[in-house]
């Protein structure tokens, strides 16, 4: 029987609206960024924290966590925008930092520079799929290394978002090509095909046929038609997750500056903040429920921060589960 996909709510879209207002409002603030990719994300986003990704917001560095990378680094602010609504050691203060001298919210997604939830540093292009499936790579590795029968302690994902041109660079081509090799089963990349790059459409630079080359490594490929689809999104991880011997790349239909009535699906949106009056716009728009900059509705954060509670349990469940396997197997251990 297959399972059906939770419909979306209001309450869904306030919350994702709130990860687009807080990237307008942030890159705004900054007066320099990358606006449109997290504002045509952030469903994905919502459901992949919501609903799949395992973590532990008061724990970034739980062990069995499943790992996130998003490679196209220039949207970190899709990224800040979770880690803080999640519950992360991440504060609405340090958004308004966003790209300060500093901060924790630098203008690319840094490892080691107090960011909690970030697994590793993007910005070159292409870096961040690698990074995923060299962090694949080492799970598939430790699981066959440690886990015994009945003792599935090392058992997470690694999930990535890259972009058009993040899939344009040589290393991503030669790390999907050994992932699939390898058959990685528990690495899954979502793809924004957004059709836009910094200079106009991809069709200046860019006409393979994505699914048929990730098919071409030996990867499961998922197609979703419309990126606010959250039934969609929802379905595509499920069927991603239940194919255990292949990787699998989730192709999924967005448009930049989502919300925009003047920059959405132009490169305008891309890496430059929208305006102060568009920004206005943008948010009655979406029938956002204030102008004030860095609003965030009380029960979207609410929502959000269910993560924390259920973060808590899936990482008390998992150290139940390492006690007895210490206890099985103590030289292991």
């Amino acid at each position: 029987m297959t399972a059906v996909a939770p419909r979306s709510t209001s309450l869904d879209l306030l919350c994702i609206n709130t990860v687009r207002t807080l990237a307008m409002d942030a890159v705004q603030k900054a007066n320099s960024g990358h606006p449109g990719t997290p504002m045509a994300l952030a469903p994905i986003a919502y459901v992949l924290w919501q609903r799949h990704m395992r973590y532990n917001p008061a724990n970034p560095a739980w062990q069995n966590r499943d790992r996130f990378v998003l490679s196209a680094g220039h949207a970190c602010m899709l990224q800040y925008a979770a880690l803080y609504l999640t519950g992360y050691d991440l504060t609405l203060d340090d958004i308004k930092q966003f790209r300060q001298w500093g901060s924790k919210t630098p203008g690319h997604t840094e490892y080691g520079h107090g960011t909690p939830g970030v697994e590793v540093t993007t910005g070159p292009l292409g870096q961040g799929v690698g990074n995923s499936v060299g962090l694949a790579l080492a799970e598939a590795h430790l699981a066959a290394e440690f886990n015994r029968p009945g003792h599935a302690i090392v058992d997470h994902y690694t999930y990535f978002v890259c972009s058009d041109g993040d899939l344009m660079e040589g290393i991503s081509h030669e790390a999907c090509s050994m992932a699939g090799h390898l058959k990685l089963g528990k690495l899954i990349g979502l793809y924004d095909d957004n059709h836009i790059t910094i200079d106009g459409t991809t069709e200046i630079t860019y006409s393979e046929d994505t699914a048929k080359r990730f098919e071409s490594y030996g990867w499961h490929v998922e197609r979703v038609a419309d990126g606010n689809d959250l039934g969609a999104i929802d379905a595509a991880l499920a069927a991603a997750k239940r194919t255990t011997d292949k990787p699998s790349m989730i192709i999924v239909r967005t448009h930049i500056g989502y919300g925009s009535p003047n920059k959405q699906d132009k490169p305008a949106a891309h890496g430059a903040p929208l305006g102060e009056d568009e920004v206005k716009l943008t948010k009655q728009n979406l029938g956002w429920p204030s102008l004030e900059p860095f609003f965030v509705p009380e029960e979207a954060l609410a929502q959000w921060r269910t993560s924390k509670e259920r973060g808590a349990k899936l990482e008390a469940e998992w150290a139940k589960k390492y006690a007895a396997y210490r206890q099985a197997h103590p030289d292991l251990a």
